[in-house]
């Protein structure tokens, strides 16, 4: 039966950071510590591959659930706010009705003409008032509807979406579940490892395993080539990596350079 991608990353052997000395680290030291920390973060990144894009996708639909629900409120306020617009201009038509009538009565009792065309103009504006809050009635009932639709969307993609978050948050956990205990170790040994490097050549490995596709800052020479880019290494570069006298790099993709003597001392330490 294949083994799944977690019991893959569970086998994954452990690499002891090298041990600390009261004397001036050597280059062979500090080359040991570079690729006891290389092997410690690939088994990192193994974990991390485990886990994929479901830590994005988790605050992603976080986001997104906090957006409709803060869409779904600004929904509500639009809709109080056109209700009253509603409301007010309902009102105004009311009001309007009622003042016709008190002009339409007063001018029954009117002595002359000035007094009538006075009551007249009052009553013709009235209508017009009445007219322009019924066109707004009409204006407001329209965006109503339409935002009781939008509401009715939002609620329906944010039940949705809040359930498939429910989702995601289940899978990520379980894979927490299976792989937090180990991360935490490494990375704890990794910090570890850190401090028997110096800053500067900290400071490159980490631009190195940045800038590398697949994370690797620290690789072995393998048949006569970088195991990083697989280009060929000269004789004499290959003799001064095994001479441990200095720290080497591949002149075709900047990886710092081990050979099989590094790589065997450390895993000795396993």
């Amino acid at each position: 039966m294949a083994k799944t991608a977690k019991e893959k990353v569970s086998e994954k052997p452990k690499v002891e950071p090298v041990e600390k000395t009261e004397e001036e680290f050597t280059v062979e030291q500090k080359l040991k510590a570079l690729y006891s920390l290389q092997q410690i973060n690939s088994n990192i990144d193994r974990i991390r591959i485990v886990k994929g894009e479901l830590p994005l996708e988790v605050q992603d639909l976080e986001d997104e659930v906090a957006g409709l629900e803060t869409r779904i409120g600004n929904y509500q306020s639009d809709i109080e706010k056109l209700e009253k617009q509603i409301a007010d201009k309902q009102n105004t038509i009311k009001d309007g009705q009622s003042l016709i009538k008190k002009y339409e009565a007063q001018q029954m009792e009117v002595r002359n003409n000035r007094e009538y065309d006075s009551l007249t103009k009052e009553i013709e504006f009235q209508s017009l008032e009445m007219q322009l809050s019924e066109k707004r009635i009409k204006e407001s009932s329209f965006k109503l509807d339409a935002v009781k639709i939008e509401i009715v969307k939002s609620k329906e993609l944010l039940e949705e979406r809040s359930k498939d978050l429910v989702i995601k948050k289940s899978e990520l956990a379980d894979i927490i579940a299976d792989t937090e205990k180990e991360e935490e170790e490494l990375l704890s040994r990794s910090e570890e490892n850190e401090n028997y490097i110096e800053e500067r050549l900290l400071t490159a490995y980490q631009r190195i395993r940045k800038n590398a596709r697949n994370g690797l800052a620290v690789v072995q020479v393998e048949r006569d080539a970088c195991g990083g880019c697989f280009n060929k290494i000269p004789p004499q570069v290959q003799l001064d990596i095994r001479m441990h006298k200095k720290i080497i790099v591949c002149e075709y993709c900047g990886r710092i350079l081990v050979d099989q003597d590094i790589a065997e001392m450390v895993n000795e330490t396993k």
